[in-house]
């Protein structure tokens, strides 16, 4: 509840408890086990910063956090709570909502392009080993030097295909990659867009700016991320998250400290982040977390035990909730002793005992005040929401999603020329090419082949003829050698008389003409 410029988050023995909205900047840690009231925590910190407009973006893991986009109802048990805490003057209100999801079936698509996601991260969703990232940061390498856009899964796919079936032209350049590493990757990738994380990449991506609006009254509004089936993939929700928080990093710009933030942004199940998680990884949290105060935005871990996460990031949290916590082991019962250290001491009870003696709606309390130092730990009974704490049905929900004034802008994707189409159009080509070579020099075979058979037959026809000119002439000098006949000499003697009879009358004409 915002109320005299402060965020009245519950009431003491004594007094109500507040943050300071100056210090929201500074971060904060909601914790403790399971069904002990973190979400409602949760909710009255959103409900209060959107009442001082300041955007909110807060994941519903497990759907109920929808309902803040309704009223709340009071109820003769919420107005006792509210008597015995002395306040009169609750205001059960909806608030502007924006709903979203990854996958786009409960809100607005979110999508990131594969290059804003990074090798970093993307090693981390695709659980990759060492080497495979350094192949995987070749990959962006190259496709950055070859001016080859990563939007989508399918891009990164032929990327990785290309380098993998042209690594010795790379390797003198950016390293050793091997068509083993390059397989994991792909396998790993085929395993991702099976759990659906292909509906994350891609365009129109998200713009950080879409979560800054205010409604009419000057409400900030609440985002909300429905988690309930991104969370089943706990790594992806996880390097979701990440990337959403590193995005706000790298959009906001300076601002230094402001009398409120630009935004909150509620990371719940934070544990997710860190474990297993690489050390680079848990240093980029670690400078995000430390550098981003700056900016104006407010980071708030929600998970059961601090525990869960590192040291350095820990430190960097001044605002906390620490609902019950459960000692029935030793390990249990040390994380115990370790959460009440992080608190300073109150005189009036012991805050290792407080813990585990915590009613659900009650946490121990700890806010940074004006000169940012960690107030001295309350024990603190949590207002309740304004909002429905139940979920918004369907048809609300659909509601608020079709008046949104981002309401069309990430419902259709985009798909634009990037590295697919483009090594697929330079894959078609070179196959065009090979197969125009290949029948270029089939047909020039072929050619060769056909000449080579007509001059063969050309020579073969010629075999032919001469030896057909030879058996003629051959013919022809056996004929003159052969002996005449005896009826071919009758014929040549009468030919003879006759030539030799009509010489004789020739010659006696002439002469006869001659004497007269």
């Amino acid at each position: 509840m915002y109320k005299d410029g402060k965020i009245v988050v519950g009431r003491s023995s004594t007094d109500f408890v507040y943050m300071i909205p100056k210090m929201v900047n500074r971060h904060g840690l909601i914790a403790g086990a399971t069904g002990t009231g973190k979400t409602i925590t949760l909710k009255v910190l959103a409900e209060s910063l959107s009442d001082m407009g300041v955007p909110v973006f807060l994941a519903d893991i497990k759907g109920d956090v929808s309902g803040t986009c309704l009223a709340g109802t009071s109820s003769d048990k919420m107005t006792d709570r509210l008597n015995k805490m002395g306040i009169k003057d609750f205001n059960y209100h909806a608030y502007p909502v924006q709903f979203w999801d990854v996958f786009g079936k409960k809100g607005h698509p979110i999508r990131t392009t594969v290059s804003d996601m990074g090798p970093v991260l993307l090693s981390r969703l695709l659980e990759l080993s060492d080497v495979q990232e350094g192949v995987l940061n070749i990959v962006f390498r190259i496709a950055d030097d070859k001016k080859l856009l990563l939007l989508d899964l399918k891009d990164l796919r032929s990327m990785l295909s290309y380098v993998g079936e042209n690594g010795q032209e790379f390797t003198t350049q950016y390293g050793n990659v091997t068509k083993q590493s390059v397989g994991s990757i792909l396998r790993s990738l085929m395993a991702l867009e099976d759990a659906g994380g292909d509906a994350f990449f891609g365009e129109p991506k998200l713009d950080i700016h879409d979560w800054m609006g205010r409604d009419p009254d000057g409400h900030g509004i609440v985002n909300i991320l429905h988690c309930v089936e991104l969370y089943q993939k706990p790594i992806l929700y996880a390097t979701f998250m990440l990337w959403l928080l590193n995005e706000l990093f790298e959009v906001m710009p300076e601002v230094g400290d402001l009398d409120k933030p630009k935004i909150a942004f509620f990371f719940d199940e934070a544990h997710l982040l860190f474990t297993d998680a690489p050390k680079a990884l848990v240093d980029k949290v670690v400078q995000v977390v430390k550098l981003i105060r700056s900016k104006g935005v407010g980071v708030y871990f929600i998970t059961q035990n601090p525990a869960d996460l590192p040291d350095p990031v820990l430190a960097q949290l001044g605002n906390r909730v620490q609902h019950a916590l459960h000692g029935y082991t030793p390990a249990e019962q040390k994380a115990i002793r370790a959460a009440s250290e992080s608190f300073r001491p109150n005189k009036e009870f012991k805050t290792e005992d407080v813990i585990g003696e915590l009613g659900i709606g009650e946490a121990l309390t700890s806010f940074l005040d004006e000169q940012g130092t960690p107030s001295i730990v309350q024990r603190t009974k949590i207002l309740p929401p304004m909002s429905n704490m139940g979920p918004a049905d369907e048809a609300t929900r659909t509601k608020f999603i079709k008046e949104s004034n981002v309401y069309g802008k990430y419902e259709q994707a985009i798909d634009r020329e990037s590295a697919f189409e483009i090594l697929t159009a330079q894959t078609q080509k070179e196959q065009a090419d090979k197969e125009a070579q290949e029948q270029a020099e089939a047909d020039a075979k072929a050619a060769a082949a056909q000449a080579k058979a007509d001059a063969a037959a050309a020579r073969e026809q010629a075999r032919t003829e001469a030896a057909q000119a030879r058996a003629q002439a051959a013919a022809s000098r056996a004929a003159a050698r052969q002996p005449k006949s005896f009826q071919d000499k009758i014929i040549d003697k009468t030919i003879n008389s006759l030539e030799n009879q009509a010489i004789h009358a020739l010659t006696r004409s002439i002469f006869g003409l001659l004497k007269k």
